[in-house]
């Protein structure tokens, strides 16, 4: 016989009874019903109950001694148990476990490991504060609801990977010490011992790598990539590291990226969930028009509510205080609510509430449309019939509607809409339960205006295709033209959630040249900054596009956590700290001797 197990705790069923069976886990749960001892033991696979007796009449018992030992073993303690599976009663039957007809009579028994009295508590859902958690990872990962995720994120992965050569891709690796970028977020520096005084940086992304492949003559890659971003935590985005399906593709346009994406996405949300998933092809929707209509490049569709521009309707109102905005350059967003019933007043300044202390708003204006179609509210009044039917026509109003609005710059109006909406859309229940719907967010800039440095920087991917090539970048003289320039550049989201973004490339040296010539760089700083780009593109580079989307962000929907944080077996806390580890830590002076470092003294402001 083996010597820890000759079958899984969670394999045993009534096929087994009569066996000689030894398994081996962690004691889960215990329980004395006068003098027959109850043993949950639990391993990877599940759990199955063992049973033993402290009187020769009952059952068979092992001796007092070994009894006695084992009914005082502490929770998570492992054992190795020898014994014969036998049928429960019928009354006693688990039919929530997959070994619920059968237990295991225990003959004998060897302590493992003997555990301490534990900090977390494995065998209940009891809450504990995630700093806790983090710090006893390897307890709160013996959870099932941990344990789950853990093993629902090895299940996608190697399903994503037969998806992806299903579809022709190859996966190749690319480094992971390589060099600073400039563009970005912040890299994660590492010395050079070799190299005194010189830095790698941990991958942002594979990005110039990937399109090295494609230049250099593969067809289709992928990886499981890890990356590194010096960012901070978010719900949907952990601190340090994480992980991203990349792809990238020769020869294919933005349409033939997305349609090979749609079928992996839509076979691995098929197969590991039972929710309605958008039908292929996913729904486009222009930059300009998702934040006109959603406040956000990162819609949740789920929700019906949709923006609309009302400022021309408050244009010349008697409602000063709009107006007035308006002739300073505001606009004015409706968030319209339709058979919303009858709200009380206090939900009304519950969200005026909301605007003044989260968006830091000066108060949130709103209107009622009452059964009979009137307006009602505080501003309703200072609308006049005509402007009322436009405002009723443009946001689709009918009896029983309401709608807020949100009055400031275009920028701020739209994030302050797009917030109110995702707010509403929750506080209401109008968010659609149970469903993945997915979205293309297509055509975003390929510029922006940087306000801090006073330049245009790009608004994305730097190596993307602006659309309308070189020919585009020459004929845009001013600001104006060069921020109206669009590019091949999409995202794909998912309930709100980005998954990825990604981009055709640009695949040709004076366009790379003039792009960033735009932004402030010389021929000079863009061959220094990007000198195996700038090589390769002068050696034939083909026509390639790709894009990335998070693994982790991934699981997360379907598992449907809403932190990131739950669905990655050992995480940094929101401080990017590894509590479990101790990491980061100071390290030995002759270490950093070695690489040439010393650490300055922090100055006191």
């Amino acid at each position: 016989m083996h010597k820890f197990r000759t079958h899984r705790c969670g394999d045993l069923s009534f096929n087994d009874i009569g066996k000689l069976v030894k398994v081996s886990g962690w004691i889960h749960r215990k329980r004395d019903h006068g003098g027959v001892y109850f043993i949950d033991l639990r391993d990877h696979f599940g759990i199955v109950q063992l049973v033993t007796s402290d009187q020769d009449n009952r059952i068979h018992t092992i001796p007092k001694e070994d009894f006695d030992k084992l009914t005082s073993l502490s929770y998570e303690s492992v054992i190795t148990v020898e014994g014969r599976v036998v049928k429960r009663s019928d009354d006693t039957i688990n039919n929530e476990m997959a070994t619920g007809e059968v237990e295991i009579v225990i003959e004998k028994y060897i302590v493992e490991s003997e555990a301490e009295i534990l900090p977390i508590n494995v065998n209940s859902t009891q809450p504990f504060p995630e700093d806790l958690r983090l710090k006893y990872r390897f307890l709160d990962l013996r959870k099932d609801k941990m344990h789950h995720n853990v093993k629902l994120r090895s299940d996608v992965i190697k399903f994503l990977r037969n998806e992806m050569w299903k579809q022709g891709f190859s996966e190749y690796q690319t480094p992971i010490l390589t060099a600073s970028s400039p563009e970005g977020a912040r890299d994660f520096l590492v010395p050079s011992r070799l190299n005194p005084g010189n830095f790698y940086a941990l991958p942002q992304a594979p990005q110039q790598f990937k399109q090295l492949y494609m230049i250099s003559g593969f067809d289709r890659y992928f990886q499981i990539a890890p990356c590194f971003r010096d960012e901070d935590a978010r719900a949907d985005r952990a601190p340090g590291e994480f992980y991203q399906l990349d792809i990238e593709m020769s020869f294919v346009t933005q349409e033939d990226i997305f349609a090979t994406l749609e079928i992996i996405l839509s076979n691995t949300f098929k197969n590991f969930s039972n929710w309605n998933i958008s039908s292929s092809p996913f729904k486009r929707i222009s930059y300009d028009e998702s934040i006109l209509k959603y406040g956000t490049d990162k819609p949740d569709l789920r929700n019906p509510i949709v923006i609309a521009d009302v400022t021309d309707v408050f244009k010349g109102s008697d409602f000063s205080i709009f107006n007035n905005a308006i002739e300073k350059g505001s606009v004015i967003r409706a968030i319209p609510i339709h058979k919303c019933g009858d709200l009380s007043r206090g939900f009304y300044d519950k969200m005026i509430a909301y605007a003044q202390s989260d968006l830091k708003a000066k108060g949130l204006a709103y209107i009622i449309v009452d059964e009979s179609g009137n307006g009602k509210g505080p501003i309703a009044k200072f609308l006049n019939d005509e402007k009322f039917v436009e405002l009723k026509k443009i946001c689709n109003l009918n009896p029983g509607a309401s709608v807020f609005f949100a009055c400031d710059v275009e920028k701020i109006a739209a994030s302050n809409a797009g917030k109110i909406r995702n707010k509403l859309g929750h506080d209401l229940g109008l968010i659609k339960e149970n469903e993945f719907n997915f979205c293309w967010i297509v055509d975003y800039p390929f510029y922006e205006w940087s306000e801090d440095e006073k330049k245009l920087d790009f608004f994305h991917n730097p190596f993307s295709m602006p659309q309308g090539g070189l020919d585009v970048l020459n004929k845009a003289s001013t600001i104006e033209e060069k921020l109206s320039i669009k590019a091949y550049q999409y995202d794909i989201i998912c309930n709100g959630i980005e998954l990825s973004s990604g981009a055709i490339r640009n695949h040709q040296l004076p366009i790379m040249y003039k792009a960033f010539e735009n932004t402030g760089y010389s021929v000079e700083q863009v061959d220094k900054s990007f000198p195996a780009m700038v090589k390769a593109l002068k050696y034939g580079a083909p026509p390639h596009g790709g894009i990335a989307p998070g693994v982790d962000r991934m699981i997360m929907l379907l598992a449907n956590e809403p932190n990131i944080r739950e669905v990655i077996a050992f995480p940094l806390n929101q401080n990017a700290q590894d509590l479990l580890m101790g990491a980061p830590s100071e390290v030995d002076k002759k270490l950093l001797s070695e690489l040439g470092l010393s650490i300055a003294k922090k100055v006191k402001q």
